[in-house]
């Protein structure tokens, strides 16, 4: 099984608002970069988005090294999401996301690390730049 590493990022502009994501995926000598935004959405919600798309980008099975500045995300893929299913998902937020998710990562083997916002890592800044790029434009263009 290949071996990738996927860095992430959402951001929102306001809180429900524009918002960004954008991922990078490495593996071995190649990268693969994607931003997208979308209208009155959440910081969790672009942040899960960003881990979503960059899944949905591997052609193969594969153990995924997940780097994301959410502590809320990390620890969802990590600790919580075995209880969620088992209870239905109730009481959680985000339950379309959620379910995405768990349709794009179940071929592959993810750990995910929680980085600090801004930690100075060349792969999370450069999807903290494209994230907000993409919610500005979006928020721009809903303001024409």
């Amino acid at each position: 099984m290949k071996t990738v590493c996927l860095f992430s990022d959402g951001s929102c502009l306001n809180n429900p608002g524009a918002g960004g994501w954008a991922y990078i995926l490495e593996y071995g000598k190649h990268t693969k970069e994607a931003s997208g935004a979308e209208a009155m959405t959440t910081n969790n919600q672009m942040e899960l988005r960003a881990v979503i798309e960059g899944l949905k980008a591997l052609k193969e099975p594969c153990e995924v090294e997940l780097y994301t500045d959410s502590s809320y995300v990390a620890n969802a893929i990590n600790e919580w999401l075995d209880g969620w299913v088992k209870k239905a998902f109730k009481n959680v937020k985000n339950v379309p996301l959620w379910q995405e998710f768990l349709d794009v990562s179940s071929a592959h083997k993810i750990r995910a690390t929680w980085v600090k916002a801004h930690n100075g890592h060349p792969q999370n800044e450069r999807c903290d730049t494209l994230a907000r790029e993409a919610a500005t434009k979006i928020r721009d263009e809903s303001d024409r």
